[in-house]
């Protein structure tokens, strides 16, 4: 399987961290946030990972070279302009190719990656839910079973991770193109599978949250 890391973000909550990095290289307990993804994904038998970028971009490959410190091979999509989420998974389908494929955003922090189930017949998308952070008391989704619907009174925060169907992009439009429509959109047909992901998650949004992340790893004890 490949993997996807979002990592075109502008970071504006994250100024002036951001001002000369990407988000995804803001160091956490001194190590670049994605790189706590390369390293999972490659604990886990990845072995290409495509990673997307816009502001800053070019400090990316600079920084994390071709993969081989980790035994992965890293693929870049540029975006001259941001794509938003769908619209630069699209863009970097020829790099994805035909299987199903996992998507993680890049500024958000897991203490591990979820077990990797095969998609269901006739499902497109798989997504993890994560119990309401303080800054998104309402949630976004709910989860019925195993299935996902954007209606309920009780909802779930999208983590950010999702194992998608290349067939899920294949009728939108090149350009900026939202995820959380295109979701909605398959929902209503019954094509999006989940599940509730229980380990530690940080959506690493704010020099706040991520002061609280580097405190929590190191009342933790976590090793970098």
């Amino acid at each position: 399987m490949k993997a996807m890391i979002l990592a075109a973000g502008r970071g504006e909550r994250l100024r002036p961290l951001t001002d000369t990095l990407p988000k995804p290289l803001i160091p956490v307990a001194g190590k670049p946030l994605i790189v706590y993804h390369i390293e999972r994904l490659a604990a886990i038998g990845v072995k290409e990972i495509v990673i997307n970028h816009a502001w800053l971009g070019h400090t990316l490959p600079a920084s994390l070279g071709d993969g081989s410190r980790w035994g992965v091979q890293l693929h870049y999509s540029a975006e001259p302009t941001p794509l938003e989420t769908a619209g630069g998974i699209k863009q970097a389908l020829p790099l994805l190719g035909e299987a199903p494929f996992l998507v993680i955003n890049g500024d958000v922090f897991i203490d591990s990656l979820p077990d990797m189930p095969a998609l269901a017949e006739g499902k497109l998308a798989h997504l993890w839910l994560v119990d309401n952070p303080e800054q998104n008391p309402l949630g976004d989704f709910a989860l019925c079973d195993t299935r996902v619907e954007d209606r309920g009174d009780v909802r779930l925060t999208f983590s950010g991770m999702g194992l998608y169907h290349p067939a899920l992009f294949a009728g939108i439009p090149q350009g900026a193109v939202a995820l959380a429509p295109l979701l909605r959109q398959q929902m209503a047909l019954d094509r999006v599978s989940g599940a509730h992901f229980s380990g530690f998650w940080c959506d690493v949004g704010t020099v706040e949250r991520l002061r609280a992340l580097e405190a929590h790893l190191s009342r933790s004890g976590a090793r970098p």
